[in-house]
């Protein structure tokens, strides 16, 4: 029984990481197949080929990517951009959804930005407990009024799904900077500590 157990889990470490990748990438690409909707019915490739080749709904969203944001990255576009934005804020409802989202798309992908570009380590939820954090800025608005000394914003996931988690505001002098970028600091998270950062996954099996 001990070995057959060994060799469950040995099977179970080889063929879950390939099993949720392929799916992963099926969901991915089926999602962004979506995109050819927007296609007339006679450029469908399915049409023009006559049989269905998974991805070119990929291939249409990076250029409608490309498309809009050398669009966006001319004093035209900026324009245009500041106008849209302008008219979606004076509708309601819309108004406080886009908002928000386009704040914090603003913040993540800003290439200016210093949301998730540093991975922490501090005491979580009690002192003497540790984990992983990332700073996301700085606390601001009339928070500030009410934290005395020099506080950063904190995100704190939760293991092994990273997209739910803590937002807590810590004392600077309260939080460790890591020296591993955030693609590491985040496997280390979602492996549940089972992959070093620049080192071999603890191995499960003896």
């Amino acid at each position: 029984m001990s070995a057959l157990r060994k060799w469950l889990f040995a099977g179970l470490l080889v063929i879950a990481p390939l099993a949720i990748t392929i799916w992963v990438l099926q969901w991915i690409i089926g999602t962004l197949d979506q995109t050819l909707l927007i296609l007339p019915q006679a450029w469908h490739p399915d049409r023009l080929l006559g049989f269905h080749i998974p991805g070119f709904g990929v291939l249409l969203a990076l250029g409608i990517l490309l498309l809009v944001g050398a669009a966006a990255s001319n004093f035209l576009g900026k324009k245009l951009v500041v106008w849209g934005d302008a008219l979606l804020g004076r509708i309601p409802v819309v108004r406080s959804i886009y908002t928000s989202v386009k704040q914090v798309s603003d913040t993540l992908f800003s290439p200016s930005g210093n949301a998730f570009r540093t991975a922490v380590l501090v005491q979580w939820p009690r002192p003497d407990v540790w984990t992983i954090g990332f700073v996301t800025g700085t606390p601001g608005g009339d928070v500030n009024n009410y934290l005395v000394g020099d506080y950063v914003s904190v995100y704190v996931p939760t293991t092994p799904n990273p997209t739910g988690g803590y937002f807590v505001m810590l004392r600077k002098s309260d939080c460790i900077e890591l020296k591993m970028d955030v693609d590491e600091a985040l496997k280390y998270v979602v492996s549940m500590g089972v992959v070093i950062p620049g080192g071999p996954a603890n191995s499960l099996i003896k």
